[in-house]
């Protein structure tokens, strides 16, 4: 069903090492995601860390999280997706990934995430990066840059985009957000913890 976009994200990253897809997946699939989102009860505020004893800083992060199940049906519906999207990942690039875990992210008015990568230093873990944005939202922009720190791309969060890079290359912020924002933010890796 999805193997032209599948197409079209391989030969971009080898380009590019990003891309933005508008109107990526199926309308359906799209809405019931924000349909899911909404009902979602089980929120919690991200934290940020490498390790296993993760911490909240609020001057660093303020949005909220659920990290995404493969037994809720709509859930596996995107999970589904992006399991081929690894396959052909791996056939296409060999990047070697073994497994993707996503959460759905809430920035309500005031949140944003500050400048970070998404690749923990001294680790090779998060390989490629995907962003799937469920609705449209006033802020709340992605700020990719380069290792220099120039912008390379700032990505506006509208219903059924998808963003997809090297994680870690690309250094990237989400600004402050202006209305709840809901959007599915996963990586592709090559460990598991």
């Amino acid at each position: 069903m999805y193997e032209k976009l599948y197409l079209k994200i391989i030969d971009t990253l080898v380009q590019d090492g990003y891309v933005v897809i508008e109107n990526a997946l199926d309308t359906k699939l799209s809405k019931n995601l924000l349909q899911d989102i909404q009902k979602e009860v089980d929120f919690k505020k991200a934290g940020i860390s490498s390790s296993s004893m993760q911490h909240l800083d609020l001057t660093k992060r303020r949005d909220k999280i659920h990290w995404l199940r493969n037994d809720k049906d709509i859930q596996k519906d995107f999970l589904l997706f992006t399991q081929g999207l690894q396959e052909y990942l791996n056939r296409e690039l060999y990047l070697g990934l073994n497994y993707y875990e996503a959460h759905y992210a809430i920035y309500e008015k005031g949140d944003f995430y500050e400048k970070h990568l998404d690749s923990f230093k001294n680790f090779k873990n998060r390989v490629v990066t995907t962003v799937y944005y469920l609705n449209e939202s006033q802020g709340g922009e992605l700020i990719v840059y380069n290792k220099k720190g120039d912008t390379l791309t700032t990505i506006q969060p509208t219903h059924n985009k998808l963003v997809v890079f090297m994680s870690e290359k690309f250094p990237h912020e989400v600004l402050e957000a202006n209305s709840k924002r809901y959007s599915i933010a996963g990586w592709f890796r090559v460990d598991k913890f």
